[in-house]
């Protein structure tokens, strides 16, 4: 895996821009590629440029003008599937968690976060390609057990022993590596498992193997 992280920042408030900006400047494995004050002006970028492996990750807020956060990670998601994105938003609440999680969005972080805990979660979405808190995943609950929002993400073919520990160890964010390790079988396997579990529980990725996990009873959190 490449070292340096590529992200863009896409928020309306120069200012809060100018502040992550200046951050990330100061640490060595994360490189600010493209910095945008709105979705419309993000999509302009990446559709000039075709070419979204320019790009890691992509910050973006909820509140903006004139395209909002969700219609901004609708869009990225049905053009853009291997663009990672974190939401960096002061509107923290179930619904709104549970609605991006299931639109795809890697993490969820809000504004008053602190400098540590933000670069941490963009490691971490780049090297296991999620980062959920505690909390997150209880908010992931929450939502769910409202019947008119369920995340309708459920296998035809039931996952195999086996199948049920890699999930599980997915969900405590263990890379290929520390997985084959832990079971004691190659990284080689793993990614098979990887992929035979994707394709049967529909999921594109490892966001949606968490909600699979969650809404299935799997995740550790509801252990």
């Amino acid at each position: 895996m490449n070292n340096m992280i590529n992200i863009a920042l896409v928020d309306d408030e120069a200012l809060f821009i100018e502040g992550l900006s200046l951050i990330f400047s100061n640490v060595d494995n994360i490189n600010v590629v493209k910095t945008a004050n709105s979705g419309l002006e993000f999509l302009k970028f990446l559709d000039d440029n075709q070419d979204s492996s320019l790009l890691d990750i992509a910050i973006i807020d909820i509140q903006m003008k004139p395209m909002d956060g969700f219609e901004l990670v609708e869009s990225l998601k049905g053009k853009y599937q291997d663009l990672k994105i974190i939401v960096l938003s002061s509107h923290y609440k179930s619904n709104i968690v549970g609605h991006m999680i299931k639109l795809g969005v890697s993490a969820f972080i809000p504004k008053n976060a602190n400098r540590k805990l933000l670069i941490s979660v963009v490691e971490s979405v780049h090297q296991f390609g999620v980062y959920f808190t505690e909390t997150d995943k209880e908010m992931i609950v929450q939502y769910m057990t409202n019947s008119t929002k369920k995340i309708s993400l459920t296998s035809n073919e039931e996952l195999s022993v086996r199948e049920i520990e890699v999930v599980k160890l997915i969900c405590k964010e263990n890379t290929n590596q520390e997985i084959a390790d832990k079971l004691f079988l190659s990284k080689r396997t793993i990614e098979n498992h990887r992929q035979r579990i994707l394709d049967k529980v529909g999921a594109r990725n490892t966001v949606g193997l968490v909600v699979y996990a969650i809404a299935n009873q799997l995740h550790p959190i509801l252990q």
